[in-house]
C-alpha cells in the first residue's frame, strides 16, 4: 500500500468521521449495496500446528486473515538474552520463545505460506508487555527489534539460503499493521507507529462496531463489544474474553460444546445486525491457543462456513479491508 494511497484512505476516514450520526440514517438505505466485511485477526501468531490450522480453514471458507505475530516467537529461548524490552530485564517475554531453531525455521516457512495465500501480516511488538506508558521512544525501540528480527530471521536461524527471494521487500514495505499487546494503547503510540511506517492500528475498543478512525497518518480499528448469552451481555469480540467471560480463564473441556454454541450465536447475531442494517465491518479477534478446548475456533470456522459466501460479504484481512474501505469512498455517488 503505497503512502499517497494511505493518505487518500485517512482522509476518506476523516470525510466519513466527519458526517456524523445524521449521515449514517441517511445512507441506511444504500447499505444494501455495500460488502458487508468480517475482519478476523489472531494474536501472536506462534504455534505451527494452528499456522497449518488456521490457513486451511482460510482456503476452506475463502476468508483471508490478520496475523499479528510476536516477535520474540522468531529465535529461540537458548537466544533469549538478543532481546532487551522497554523497562524489563534483558531475555524477557510474557509469552516465551520458539523452543528451538527447527521450530523458528517452520514459523517463518508458515509466515512466508500466509503472505502467499493473501493473509495480512502485521506486528503485534515482540515480548507481550503492557506499553500502556512506554514513551514514544519505548515503542520505537521495540518497533525496531521486531523490524530487524523478522528482516533477519532466516539468516539468524542457520538457513539464510533458504529465504525468499521477496523477503526483504515483504519485511520492509508489507508490515503495516498493529495491534498492542493487552489492547493497551498510550498516547505516545500513534507517532511511534507513524515515524515506522505502519497505517493502521487495531488496539482499540468499541461500544459496537464502527468504522475506523484517523489518527494523524493512522488508521484506528477498534474491536466492538457485542452482545453474548441469554441476557446478552456486551463482551469484547476476542477469544479471551469469551474465555474469561465462560470459565473465569479456566479450561472446562466439558462445557467446551456449549461455549462454541453459545459463542456461534454471539457472531451470528452481531453478523445479522450489520448485515441487515448500516453494514459497518464485524470485527473478530482470536489468538493462537485453542480454550476452552477449542470451543471458540470451532464456533469461528462454523461462522466463517456459513457467512463468507453470502451476497454481499467478504471475509478479509485488516490490509484489504482498508483498500476496500477507500475504494467504496472513491465509488461514483460516494458521500464525500
Amino acid at each position: 500500500m503505497s503512502s499517497s494511497f494511505s493518505s487518500r484512505l485517512l482522509l476518506s476516514l476523516a470525510a466519513a468521521l466527519a458526517l456524523g450520526p445524521a449521515h449514517a440514517k441517511d445512507d441506511a438505505a444504500g447499505a444494501s449495496k455495500r460488502k458487508q466485511l468480517v475482519i478476523v485477526s489472531f494474536d501472536g501468531a506462534h504455534d505451527n500446528l494452528l499456522w497449518e490450522k488456521s490457513r486451511a480453514m482460510a482456503k476452506r471458507t475463502g476468508a483471508h486473515f490478520t496475523y499479528f505475530l510476536s516477535c520474540t516467537f522468531l529465535f529461540p529461548r537458548q537466544e533469549r538474552a538478543k532481546y532487551q524490552a522497554p523497562h524489563e530485564k534483558r531475555g524477557r517475554s510474557n509469552v516465551g520463545f520458539a523452543q528451538d531453531r527447527e521450530d523458528t525455521i517452520l514459523r517463518l516457512g508458515e509466515i512466508w505460506l500466509a503472505k502467499l495465500e493473501g493473509h495480512d501480516i502485521g506486528s503485534h511488538a515482540c515480548g507481550h508487555f503492557d506499553g500502556g506508558k512506554w514513551s514514544a521512544a519505548d515503542w520505537k525501540a521495540e518497533f525496531a527489534f521486531f523490524r530487524e528480527t523478522l528482516k533477519n530471521g532466516w539468516r539468524n536461524a542457520g538457513v539464510g539460503e533458504r529465504e525468499p527471494a521477496d523477503w526483504q521487500r515483504f519485511v520492509a514495505e508489507d508490515i503495516k499493521g498493529f495491534r498492542a499487546p493487552y489492547l493497551s494503547a498510550g498516547a505516545s503510540l500513534v507517532k511511534a507507529l507513524e515515524a515506522h511506517g505502519f497505517t493502521y492500528d487495531a488496539s482499540l475498543v468499541s461500544k459496537g462496531p464502527v468504522l475506523p478512525v484517523a489518527s494523524g497518518g493512522i488508521a484506528r480499528f477498534a474491536l466492538p463489544l457485542i452482545p453474548e448469552g441469554a441476557s446478552g451481555r456486551p463482551v469484547i469480540a476476542m477469544d479471551y474474553n469469551l474465555y474469561v467471560r465462560h470459565s473465569k480463564g479456566k479450561e472446562k473441556p466439558e462445557k467446551s460444546e456449549a461455549f462454541e454454541e453459545s459463542t456461534l450465536a454471539a457472531y451470528r447475531d452481531a453478523f445479522a445486525r450489520q448485515y441487515d442494517g448500516e453494514r459497518i465491518p464485524l470485527q473478530l479477534g482470536f489468538h493462537f491457543v485453542e480454550m476452552n478446548a477449542g470451543a471458540y475456533w470451532r464456533a469461528l470456522d462454523r461462522f466463517l462456513t456459513e457467512t463468507c459466501g453470502k451476497e454481499d460479504v467478504a471475509c478479509v484481512s485488516y490490509a484489504e479491508a482498508m483498500d476496500i474501505l477507500a475504494e467504496e469512498k472513491r465509488a461514483p455517488g460516494a458521500a464525500l
